[in-house]
């Protein structure tokens, strides 16, 4: 089953999408939007970059998990992974990003 982007509303009423691998697991997060449209231009802006390696920004937290997070050509962040126990394990993340990244398939959440 191919992945899917959720579009939803956080607890003070902003918007917000996660982008969810073929298993259901969430493998990108956005960033806060004030409007639904801007939610919106962030989904269609991880479908035009996910695909391309140089957009990913590979991290390590304070506590040595890794990270990853998705750029636009404007450097700006459009979404932001879990973290994980490994490198190994971030860049599958990041693998599973460019595989699912380019669906059209939205399912508008609460």
């Amino acid at each position: 089953m191919a992945g899917w982007f959720e579009l939803g509303n956080s607890s003070d009423g902003q918007f917000r999408f996660v982008l969810k691998a073929g298993n259901a697991e969430t493998i990108l997060t956005s960033e806060l939007y004030k409007s639904k449209d801007s939610a919106e231009n962030g989904i269609a802006s991880v479908q035009s970059n996910s695909a391309d390696a140089s957009r990913y920004e590979k991290k390590e937290s304070s506590n040595g998990k890794s990270y990853f997070t998705l750029k636009a050509a404007n450097h700006q962040v459009i979404g932001t992974s879990q973290m994980y126990a490994s490198a190994a394990s971030r860049d599958a993340g990041i693998a599973s990003v460019q595989a699912n990244g380019q669906t059209s398939t939205v399912k508008v959440g609460a």
